[in-house]
């Protein structure tokens, strides 16, 4: 499909239904009508140097560190910046010339003029593409014998984010970033020259940006700093989980961070060992391309609520066999049974409850979808960009599966003497007085202990699956950490409720 018009990470329209040959180093490659060289190449494989270039911005063409030397038949060769130097046929591109090196070299040189190279104390040590750039186009001590101009240390540029002025390179990256994604225009550059620095825009507030954070992983060096997560962890010490955000019905393609159990604290609290360390986007063009909300920062609020470890039978605390057992036995005595089916549960575990009951749906038995989740007061509701009023990841496979429970629950409850109650959103009052209740839940709950059965179950972070958000796409996500005690996986937990022979059902903290 053509793309005309697209300007993602150039300042001209590109067209993808004509293509240009061209070389890079001696090599053929071939670029789309309008594309610059550091798009072909990247797409070629090829990295060419950038700092204030963004795959998904404007080119401001500020840094300089992407100078490309082209080929003339004739005449000398000329040089220019790749980021903003679209191709033409048959251009013929040197990225590793010894004129182009010289010129990185002297680059990194005046980026690094006042530049703190504190990278022992940066939280962006590991990460941090200038760090890497040195090490790779100079590696050399600053040639100045001049004092470091000093500037603002720790400025809050909001409540979410410190900035370290000292470390800034003035990519404007962050700036670009609220003027042409988020559009928010709440930061701005203010004066000139060594004194230019990033701040809030006037008649703006950063805060308000439910975007805001983004800056942080566009941040080429480690200027903008999460004050959530500042100083917990080295990157060399974690490692990223692909998974998916369940904060809205938009599915956004997430990486969570955690400790890697080579590096496994011992002295410490264990807990530090399981806790999500950060997250951040997984560049996914289908659903949410290279950005997320706040809201998806903020997940270990949601997944590290108190858990639920112990099974319960009538308030007290049983094994989780014998739970299960009973819950088995309560269902298939009952004389009507309603069930409502978790909007948090994947794609499989929805396929093996509609397999475990296929034979009773229908008759003495209805399932209905629920939303687990919604809005929070002040909660964005809705936007353009990603936020989506669904604040539930599956609900779309959920209601295709099984109808939506209706506002007036109490019309489909009526006369049911067993609820099995899956996941989150329904309080005791919402059901039948007298009903035997059969609840299953990953998270600790006072309403866990009125239930006849209660089984905790695995949650998001500690199993596979796939969710099928809003628009249809499937996405998948992995386990980050076993379970933390013995718990029910729901995808094999369904059968043995149904009185089929199972497949086990259970998970332990060693699994």
């Amino acid at each position: 499909m053509s793309t005309a018009g697209r300007k993602r990470g150039n300042n001209e329209p590109v067209d993808t239904g004509k293509t240009i040959a061209f070389s890079i180093n001696g090599v053929p490659c071939t670029a789309f009508k309008g594309e610059t060289v550091i798009q072909a190449a990247r797409r070629a494989g090829m990295d060419i140097p950038h700092f204030c270039w963004h795959p998904d911005l404007s080119v401001p063409g500020n840094c300089r560190i992407c100078m490309v030397e082209v080929e003339q038949d004739k005449g000398d060769p000329w040089f220019d910046i790749g980021c903003n130097m679209p191709v033409t046929e048959g251009m013929r591109v040197l990225t590793e010339s010894d004129t182009v090196k010289k010129l990185r070299r002297e680059t990194m040189q005046f980026i690094t003029l006042n530049h703190p190279v504190d990278c022992g104390i940066c939280n962006k040590a590991g990460e941090c593409i200038l760090q890497d750039y040195h090490y790779e186009h100079n590696g050399r001590a600053s040639l100045s014998i001049d004092r470091k101009n000093h500037a603002t240390k720790f400025y809050p540029l909001s409540d979410r984010i410190m900035l370290d002025n000292e470390r800034c390179i003035m990519c404007t990256r962050c700036v670009r970033f609220t003027h042409e994604v988020s559009e928010s225009h709440a930061l701005a550059a203010v004066h000139r020259g060594d004194h230019a620095l990033i701040r809030p825009a006037e008649d703006a507030n950063f805060n308000e940006d439910a975007y805001s954070d983004n800056v942080i992983d566009i941040c080429p060096v480690g200027a903008l700093l999460s004050r959530q997560h500042l100083d917990h962890a080295r990157v060399w010490y974690t490692k990223a989980t692909p998974s998916v955000c369940p904060g809205c019905s938009r599915g956004c393609s997430i990486n969570i961070w955690h400790r890697k159990p080579e590096w496994a604290l011992k002295a410490l609290d264990p807990q530090l060992n399981t806790r999500i360390e950060r997250v951040t986007p997984l560049e996914n063009p289908a659903v949410n391309d290279m950005w997320i909300c706040n809201k998806g920062r903020d997940l270990a609020q949601i997944f590290e609520r108190p858990r639920a470890t112990q099974a319960r039978g009538q308030g007290m605390g049983v094994e989780l066999e014998e739970a299960i057992e009973r819950a088995s036995a309560l269902l298939r005595g009952a004389r009507r049974v309603v069930a409502l089916v978790s909007s948090w549960g994947s794609n499989e575990e929805l396929a093996a409850f509609a397999d475990a009951f296929a034979a009773r749906l229908g008759t003495s038995m209805a399932a209905y979808a629920k939303p687990d989740h919604l809005p929070l007061p002040g909660e964005v509701l809705e936007d353009a960009l990603l936020i989506k009023a669904d604040k539930n990841p599956n609900l779309t496979a959920a209601t295709a599966r099984f109808p939506l429970l209706p506002a007036d629950a109490a019309a489909v409850l009526a006369g049911t003497d067993v609820v099995l109650v899956w996941g989150e959103g329904v309080a005791d009052d919402l059901l039948p007085a007298g009903a035997t209740v059969i609840r299953l839940d990953g998270y600790a709950f006072a309403h866990n202990a009125t239930a006849h059965v209660f089984i905790p179950l695995s949650i998001q972070t500690e199993r596979s699956g796939h969710y099928t958000n809003f628009a249809g796409t499937v996405t998948p996500f992995a386990a980050c950490f076993p379970p933390k005690a013995p718990v029910a996986h729901a995808e094999q937990l369904f059968a043995r409720l149904a009185g089929h022979p199972a497949t086990h059902a259970l998970a332990g903290a060693s699994a």
